[in-house]
């Protein structure tokens, strides 16, 4: 029996490496926004320090069912008092490296869920 997997419309991170992210094949050099219904946009911090409570604002107010964080080249957590516009949406938020947030992502938008990965180059 052959299997194949059934194609997806969302949009694939194809490829990553160190300062770098492929969005169905096209590199991107900065940390970004990807969605699977579309978005596709650079996001502010570049770096774990480089984050506030805003850029968590930001992730609340994007209309997804579930985020998938990455934090860089290690899991890092952001502090939770930065999660309350999250929780007050009863959006998930889940938090891992950004190797691990890409593949994470495909899965996810593979099945049809509304998820965006929220992804740190550094």
């Amino acid at each position: 029996m052959k299997f194949q997997a059934d194609k997806s419309d969302a949009q694939t991170i194809t490829g990553y490496g160190p300062g770098w992210i492929a969005v169905d094949r096209q590199n991107h050099e900065t940390s970004l926004l990807v969605g699977s219904r579309g978005l596709l946009q650079a996001w502010g911090p570049e770096r774990f320090e480089d984050l506030s409570a805003a850029d968590f604002e930001v992730l609340a107010n994007l209309e997804a069912e579930v985020i998938i964080f990455g934090s860089g080249s290690k899991n890092r957590f952001p502090p939770p008092a930065w999660l309350k516009p999250l929780m007050e949406k009863r959006v998930g938020l889940e938090t891992m490296d950004t190797a691990s947030a890409c593949r994470t992502y495909n899965v996810l938008a593979g099945e049809g869920r509304n998820v965006i990965a929220a992804l740190l180059q550094a």
